[in-house]
């Protein structure tokens, strides 16, 4: 019973973190601290209340670290953001080795997208509705980054029914 709640909770809270992440990236290109460690505890209460092993933990802390330390290299070159370094590694916690290469190929695909789409919308005029939003003109901004969380997001969402969360509702 409590691993059947503790699972539901999981699928549902993480759905609803990344999908805020998301959003909010779009919207402010930024992604909060407290977000990714409020994921980061999320998953270290609720992961053994789910049921999930010692082994599967295990493997997720140690890949998801290795991610980490990745995503940090590749921000100290300023090829990603801070938020988006800690964001992909919480993330691959969550979804677990097996979903982990599905993930980093689905937000690397994504990605590529959204890159093409805002590049695109870029060389347009911003419509006059959408000046009066800050985040529509700064996304518009050819200087700005793009924002990868956005990326994320639907990447993690498209593999959450294959994790272990979902199999565990069953």
């Amino acid at each position: 019973m409590i691993s059947t709640f503790a699972a539901s909770l999981a699928f549902f809270l993480f759905a609803g973190m990344m999908t805020y992440a998301g959003v909010r990236d779009v919207t402010t290109m930024t992604i909060s601290n407290r977000l990714v460690l409020a994921l980061a505890v999320s998953f270290a209460l609720l992961a053994p209340a789910a049921g999930l092993g010692v082994a599967t933990i295990s493997s997720s802390i140690l890949l998801a670290s290795g991610v980490l330390v990745s995503t940090f290299v590749l921000f100290s070159f300023g090829w990603i953001g801070g938020g988006d370094a800690k964001l992909l590694p919480v993330a691959v916690l969550w979804l677990g080795p097996g979903l982990a290469l599905d993930f980093l190929l689905y937000t690397a695909l994504i990605g590529a997208a959204l890159t093409l789409g805002l590049l695109q919308f870029r060389r347009m005029p911003l419509p006059v509705v959408l000046k009066k939003t800050p985040w529509s003109a700064r996304l518009h901004a050819p200087d700005t980054g793009v924002p990868y969380g956005a990326a994320m997001a639907p990447a993690a969402l498209l593999l959450l029914p294959q994790s272990h969360w979902f199999s565990a509702l069953l």
